[in-house]
């Protein structure tokens, strides 16, 4: 609860910032960028929570990593975390200012779960659909879950639509058994 609270406080600081600067978006990218291309290869978050791995050399990493690649003031933001020793926090920070600017931005994010990755075809086309269904701007967030057989399952807010194989089956068996 602690270390939620704590990341909380960060993305929210790093949110009025790029609010404040009028760069929601462009900030938001160079935080997914950075959480998707670096913070999620293996080991990576098991380094920078290791207390016995110098300041100095995570500064290091990061700087050969994204100095160039991100908006200064998101790089300037990395460091903060790794001075304040929060920095194996990123992940959870990056997804709590996605939420933030979304919100600001009156876009809506649909948790996404299907077998295998969509197509970028398939997610363009699903996202089109959620929108004139919703009326609202679509974000989606991906996931695979190798237990639905076929098929998707979205969740925006507190509806969820079961579109799953799996899902039709146990409704199937449900009915059966009654």
């Amino acid at each position: 609860m602690l270390n939620l609270e704590v990341a909380r406080k960060y993305a929210g600081a790093m949110f009025e910032l790029a609010n404040e600067e009028n760069k929601l978006e462009a900030y938001g990218k160079d935080l997914k960028k950075v959480s998707d291309e670096f913070f999620s290869i293996d080991g990576v978050k098991e380094f920078f929570a290791n207390p016995q791995v110098e300041q100095k050399a995570k500064k290091e990493l990061i700087t050969k990593v994204c100095a160039g690649e991100v908006d200064t003031k998101v790089y300037h933001f990395l460091m903060l975390l790794i001075d304040k020793r929060r920095i194996q926090m990123f992940r959870e920070i990056e997804a709590m200012y996605q939420t933030l600017s979304n919100d600001a931005r009156g876009i809506y994010t649909a948790d996404v779960w299907s077998v295998k990755g969509l197509s970028k075809n398939d997610e363009n086309a699903l996202k089109n659909k959620l929108e004139k269904v919703t009326g609202k701007k679509i974000s989606l967030r991906l996931h695979e879950d190798k237990s639905l057989i076929g098929g998707l399952i979205v969740k925006i807010g507190d509806r969820r639509v079961d579109g799953s194989i799996a899902g039709r089956l146990n409704t199937l068996s449900r009915e059966l058994s009654a």
